[in-house]
């Protein structure tokens, strides 16, 4: 490994870019290494914040040749920290979030950088949208490489069921554009397969028209968790791939006018409805749970954007995920789920999630690597708190979830969901036929396993 505190080492790739490469006395380097999780601490030899592709190109050649680990930073959502290395390169490509969208052909192209808010206010004036994660400072990239589920997957499927191509740099520095009819085998491989293949610079989606969202968000005390869990489930099995939504145990938010004094800061059940039409036609399809009698209850007609910012994931906490996909939800894989919330870190920023799945992601195209899309739920411990006191805490309850709904679980599991639970879940995450083609791909493209700080596909 070269010796990075060598000044003319670094001003040879730094004279070559457009953008900026930070080291640990640099300043805005602790800035630059800051990423969601605040359990992850770790210090980069380099950081390249890259503006263009060729930055990028140089930026893996220049690890390579160094002897560098590298990462690659998008929206550093990655609950295991995997945006980041000690002692190696980070690919940084905030920079790069430039959109442009092409309402004739309901597509939008975005860069490598983007986030979920800078996809959904550029598509808003169009009165378009695609499926985006629930919360808006999610990286697009990351996200829809790894399958991507969010609000309106029900109706537009996942993120990456709407991938028209992707232009690539690969571990040899090679830029390839990645579609049906170029690198079809790396094409395949981008739905779901994560970053195990290059830096993806930019990627173009499908869009779809949205005319209106509607967002609700219905509050009871914890007690009347089994039954309102029941009714939401029924209203969404019922319903149209318009609605969808969550059954959300959490802490009773602070400063809104419509949460009662006596769940303020404390545990309550949440029911989060969003529809792709107006208040009137959600009302009318949740009905059974308006009438069921919230402690507090808001409802609105927001566009899109916004609505996907409405319930952003605060910064600088401590995270710890998983997931369970359920083939279905019975009364009593309801009971067990609904049990589980006594035990979840009150009060903090966690949440103990239900999800509804179904409608276009079952539907989806059957042959990519994502074994989770036929599971009827998900269940997502999402655990966030500021202590780490209570770091071994909240990792067991995230645990003790899982385990309490494991007799329903698929086996699959979407890997965005979850940090690092070693390699069978890595498999769970993509099938063993899915991991097995998949492990072809990696070989042909990165046979060195340059690109390993991921949910890491081993070549062959």
């Amino acid at each position: 490994m070269t010796d990075l505190r060598d000044d003319a080492t670094l001003g040879s790739l730094r004279s070559l870019l457009a953008g900026e490469l930070l080291t640990p006395d640099s300043p805005g380097y602790d800035d630059a290494r800051t990423i969601f999780n605040a359990m992850i601490d770790r210090r980069p030899a380099v950081i390249v914040q890259c503006a263009r592709r060729a930055d990028v190109a140089l930026a893996v050649a220049f690890a390579r040749e160094h002897g560098l680990e590298l990462a690659v930073r998008g929206g550093g959502h990655s609950v295991s920290g995997q945006a980041l290395t000690d002692g190696g390169l980070v690919v940084d490509l905030r920079r790069m979030n430039a959109v442009s969208v092409d309402p004739e052909a309901r597509t939008v192209t975005v860069g490598g950088g983007a986030t979920m808010a800078d996809l959904d206010r550029a598509c808003r004036p169009h009165g378009l949208a695609t499926t985006g994660g629930r919360v808006s400072t999610t990286g697009v990239g990351g996200f829809v490489l790894g399958g991507g589920t969010g609000w309106l997957d029900r109706l537009f499927g996942l993120a990456c069921d709407n991938l028209v191509e992707a232009e690539v740099v690969t571990a040899d520095g090679e830029i390839v554009r990645a579609a049906e009819d170029s690198h079809p085998d790396l094409f395949w491989a981008l739905h779901g397969g994560g970053g195990n293949f290059g830096v993806v610079t930019s990627m173009t989606l499908r869009l779809h028209p949205l005319e209106r969202s509607t967002l609700g968000f219905l509050l009871w005390a914890p007690e009347r968790g089994p039954e309102i869990v029941r009714l939401f489930r029924d209203v969404v099995q019922a319903g149209p791939d318009t609605l969808g939504g969550g059954a959300i145990y959490l802490t009773g938010p602070e400063g809104e006018d419509f949460v009662p004094d006596e769940l303020v800061g404390r545990l309550a059940l949440a029911v989060v409805l969003v529809h792709a039409g107006d208040e009137a036609s959600l009302r009318s399809l949740a009905a059974p749970l308006f009438d069921a009698g919230p402690a507090g209850a808001m409802v609105a007609e927001l566009p899109y954007d916004e609505l996907q910012a409405a319930m952003d994931d605060p910064p600088g906490y401590r995270n710890y995920w998983s997931a369970e996909h359920l083939e279905e939800l019975p009364d009593e894989a309801v009971e067990a789920f609904c049990a589980q919330a006594a035990h979840m870190i009150v009060p903090s920023a966690s949440q103990h999630v239900l999800f509804s799945m179904g409608g276009a992601i079952a539907r989806g195209p059957r042959g990519y690597p994502i074994p989770w899309r036929h599971a009827a739920w998900v269940v997502h411990p999402f655990g966030l708190w500021t202590d780490p006191a209570d770091d071994e805490r909240g990792m067991a309850w995230a645990h003790a979830v899982c385990a309490a709904v494991r007799p329903w679980s698929t086996g699959a599991v979407y890997l965005n969901f979850i940090g690092d639970e070693g390699h069978s879940r890595v498999v769970s995450g993509f099938g063993t036929e899915g991991y097995t083609r998949l492990t072809a791909v990696k070989t042909r493209y990165d046979p060195a396993n340059v690109f390993r700080r991921n949910h890491n596909i081993r070549p062959a």
